[in-house]
């Protein structure tokens, strides 16, 4: 991560969770050379010109992250390693059910082909159209719960320029939005 204007803390910030979760400590970015300003003989500290696995030798692990905004506001934290868990929480791989609304992500490579993308996607999902893609059939509706399309528009779509979010509560809600 570089430079990111008004972004920068929270970039830094990102990028030190990061590497707390993957114990790797990042290298140094936009440095040529060491200042001459710093003594770097003298104790253990050295720039990281490479990525370097980050040993926690028996101590919890810590980072600062500074963030100097160009009004002169000056921000630092320090960011502590978690406590560790007896399992790592899995990553979500199936839908969950239950959520209170659900938001359907359509897309498009214009206005005009995501209108058309969310009235397939309507009448694929009330049951009464050609579909959306390859396999998606009349009468497919029925059994489709909202939350997997939700989860399949999210994996297995491709994301355009032109995108719009539908919520709603259940099916009907959706394809109404969609239709909308």
């Amino acid at each position: 991560i570089g430079h990111t204007q008004a972004a920068a803390g929270v970039a830094g910030v990102i990028k030190m969770v990061m590497a707390l979760r993957h114990g790797v400590l990042p290298k140094t970015l936009h440095v040529d050379e060491p200042s001459p300003h710093v003594d770097w003989s003298a104790g253990a500290v050295e720039l990281l010109t490479e990525p370097q696995p980050w040993q926690q030798n028996g101590h919890v692990r810590r980072a600062a992250v500074s963030s100097f905004g160009i009004s002169g506001t000056n921000a630092h934290v320090i960011i502590e390693q978690g406590p560790a868990t007896e399992q790592e929480p899995e990553p979500l791989s199936e839908p969950v059910d239950g959520a209170p609304v659900v938001p359907w992500v359509v897309s498009g490579r214009s206005a005009e082909a995501l209108r058309a993308q969310a009235g397939r996607l309507a009448e694929a999902v009330a049951g009464v159209g050609a579909g959306v893609g390859a396999g998606v059939g009349a009468g497919v509706g029925a059994g489709v719960r909202p939350v997997d399309v939700a989860h399949s528009l999210v994996v297995s779509r491709s994301v355009f320029d032109h995108r719009a979010v539908v919520v709603g509560a259940d099916r009907d809600e959706l394809v109404a939005g969609l239709r909308e």
